[in-house]
């Protein structure tokens, strides 16, 4: 018997129970639906934490002071003051990985302009910070290096602190804002950029030189932080292993010494939460998965139950000169059929939701087409593997037993 006749009669035989073979193939639609959809959200959210760390600055490295050892107590890195103004100085002219080197230091307080205030820190900084950070000028200006030079009270500030400090649409540029009682002029005004990927507002933020923010409102003389950008993003470990040497250099460590400074790269970060976001991917998608399987046995038991109401009509077939190949064939192409159609309905249900989700709840969604094809192969490879043995079953019939069969 050919494949044509197998497959006319295989879809005779699902006409004819339309609405079991339509629940026996729900397993599978709501399965393959639930896999795409999961995996969906899972590489959306990676591909969104991506995004926010490249406009941070993929290239990024943090260099902080260590904690340390004192009455065999480890101090806090806070209370440390091992990065200095000299570090800064010999990072900027003697790296050859760097791309730009911006001391930091932060003093919070309260913010005030007029009849408005706002609760926010003053980031000082220096003038490669912008590039760094991936951040631009909307208005105004950035503070030069003269400013630096002079402590000058000047300052650039996000679109948050506009909001609040001039809500009337007034041109903040040139005006004076006060910060702890000392007058700033702000000089520009940062382009917008929204929430990153831990809910942290981008455009909450003042930047003054770093000389103003130590003399005039911490009094200090050592850095809190110092940020760099490596030439690009394969040269992190080089730029890493370069400013190790160096700070170890000036801080006068011994090779025994451990370093009294701690260096971040966006990489490591990049790293660990493409990891965590992949093993929850992995997670859903397992559990989605689950139903897949669900709908396997359904099909398993649907042709159990659709070879023993038919033991008599394989019989009568097996008679007049059908061979076990041709009665394994026509109900393994009926369970393909039944997984195959599933998958079909179950692609166009699990992308339609993805983009249900997308709109509604504003999650970020990415299918990938591999999702899609690896649903589809899966559901595929289901049909076949609980379809098989009910198949084999009914090829296996004794004719004369079958036609006997009540």
């Amino acid at each position: 018997m050919n494949g044509t006749n197998l497959f006319k009669i295989a879809l005779r035989a699902l006409a004819n129970n339309k609405l079991r073979a339509f629940l026996t193939m729900l397993g599978i639609i709501i399965g393959v639906a639930s896999v795409i959809t999961m995996l969906a959200i899972g590489q959306g959210s990676k591909k969104s934490i991506q995004a926010q760390i490249s406009e941070m600055g993929s290239n990024m490295i943090m260099i902080r002071p260590g904690g340390n050892m004192r009455g065999g107590v480890r101090q806090n890195a806070s209370s440390m003051q091992t990065l200095t103004l000299a570090d800064y100085e010999s990072l900027r002219n003697e790296t050859n990985f760097l791309a730009a080197v911006s001391p930091s230091v932060s003093s919070a307080g309260q913010l005030i302009a007029g009849d408005n205030n706002y609760p926010a820190s003053v980031n000082g900084v220096g003038t490669e910070f912008l590039e760094i950070r991936q951040l631009s000028i909307e208005s105004g200006e950035m503070f030069t290096e003269a400013d630096i030079r002079s402590a000058a009270k000047a300052c650039v500030i996000g679109k948050t602190i506009v909001d609040n400090l001039f809500p009337n649409g007034q041109d903040p540029i040139g005006r004076i804002i006060r910060f702890n009682q000392v007058p700033m002029r702000v000089v520009g005004v940062l382009k917008p950029k929204g929430y990153n990927s831990m809910g942290a507002d981008q455009d909450e933020i003042v930047l003054a030189p770093y000389t103003t923010v130590m003399k005039r409102m911490l009094a200090v003389t050592y850095l809190q932080n110092i940020f760099a950008s490596a030439l690009s993003e394969d040269m992190t470990d080089y730029a890493t292993d370069e400013v190790t040497t160096i700070l170890r250099r000036n801080h006068k460590l011994q090779a025994t010494d451990e370093d009294d400074f701690t260096i971040r790269s966006q990489q490591e970060l990049s790293s660990m939460l493409n990891t965590t976001t992949d093993l929850m991917t992995t997670l859903l998608a397992c559990i989605a998965g689950i139903s897949l399987i669900v709908g396997g046995i359904g099909i398993m038991n649907i042709m159990y139950v659709s070879v023993t109401e038919r033991t008599r009509e394989i019989g009568l077939r097996m008679s007049v000169g059908a061979r076990g190949i041709d009665i394994l064939s026509q109900f393994l192409i009926e369970a393909i059929l039944i997984s195959i159609t599933g998958g079909i309905i179950g692609v166009i249900i699990g992308c339609g939701a993805s983009f249900i989700v997308k709109n509604v709840a504003h999650w970020p969604i990415y299918i990938q087409a591999w999702s899609v094809f690896l649903s589809f192969a899966v559901c595929t490879v289901t049909g076949v593997f609980f379809g098989w043995y009910p198949a084999k079953k009914a090829a296996d019939l004794d004719p004369i037993e079958a036609i006997r069969y009540e």
